[in-house]
């Protein structure tokens, strides 16, 4: 296992993602086309448990409250589970909008504390920045963070906590071999500059960058990555994949591994979705892989050849 840390809290080098967990709006059957429910998910929770995997991410969004569900049912009892969550604005205009959103979700996850919290849209910065101070003066949360805003917001994001006497600790931004925007527009070294910790999330394009879908075998129709991967753009990439499958038999590794292994040599720490036990079992692998910064540039090298746009429709 390797670690990173989050302010004193030492966290596993790759958070575990519940995008998938649950179904409804925004829920794993509509982003993803399946139907994970509890009896399900406990399962994996427990193995990653077991494994050290101890940082779970979600979001009060995914399926509408279904996924902290499922997790707080997980979690209950078990002291070790380092917890992140997050707030949408979704258009919201009231005051205090943070504060009620974070303590339905400790209810959900059957928690009094969360120990990273996020703005999970660059709407209004100035106006939900602010209300994390009060939660962190309570302590209601450990750490805050800011989900999908640009280089600008995030410095004006950490300029407002700081006034307050606290700081930006985390930045969580779509960032894969295919959207590396973070990476051009400055986010990644402004964070390592500011000691914040960089989340990236769909490192694996909720699947794509897996090997195991090409124009033969597309995603469920009707689904988020269906549309955002349609079977023109699968065969698109299948250059890339190539790539990280050669790579991958030098080191032992599937493509998902050697692409997750990237994303720990670009100094982050990947958000990797999780329902059954063999993805967990994968995520070790990922840890013993040292990249080369030839082979990390390479890889770069043919994902820019790739030329898709995978720019999601909520990312600013």
């Amino acid at each position: 296992m390797k670690y990173a840390k989050l302010g004193d809290i030492e966290i596993p080098a790759i958070a575990l993602g519940t995008w998938s967990w649950g179904t409804g709006i925004n829920g794993g059957n509509q982003i993803f086309g399946n139907s994970y429910g509890e009896e399900d998910l406990k399962p994996v929770f427990e193995l990653a448990m077991k494994q050290g995997f101890n940082l779970w991410d979600t979001a009060a969004v995914y399926g509408m409250g279904a996924a902290e569900k499922i997790l707080g049912s997980c979690i209950k009892n078990n002291p070790n589970v380092i917890l992140s969550t997050k707030f949408t604005p979704l258009g919201l205009q009231t005051r205090k909008a943070v504060g009620r959103f974070l303590k339905k979700s400790c209810c959900r996850l059957g928690v009094e504390q969360v120990d990273l919290y996020w703005i999970h849209s660059p709407a209004n910065v100035q106006k939900w920045t602010k209300e994390l101070i009060p939660l962190l003066k309570q302590e209601e949360v450990k750490y805050v963070g800011v989900s999908n805003h640009n280089l600008e917001q995030v410095k004006e994001a950490d300029q407002i906590l700081k006034q307050a006497g606290f700081k930006l600790s985390a930045v969580q931004n779509h960032y894969s071999l295919l959207y590396q925007v973070s990476e051009e527009t400055g986010i990644l070294k402004w964070c390592k500059e500011n000691q914040v910790v960089f989340f990236s999330y769909m490192v694996l394009e909720q699947g794509a960058l897996t090997g195991k879908y090409d124009g033969e075998h597309p995603f469920k129709r009707g689904t988020r990555r269906a549309k955002a991967f349609p079977v023109e753009v699968l065969n698109q990439i299948q250059g890339l994949l190539k790539g990280l499958r050669d790579l991958g038999e030098q080191y032992k590794a599937t493509p998902a591994q050697i692409t997750i292994a990237w994303a720990l040599a670009k100094g982050t720490v990947p958000i990797i979705g999780v329902t059954k036990k063999e993805q967990v079992e994968d995520l070790s692998k990922a840890f013993e892989i040292e990249l080369t910064a030839k082979e990390v540039k390479g890889l770069e090298r043919l994902a820019k050849d790739v030329g898709v746009n995978v720019k999601a429709s909520w990312e600013n």
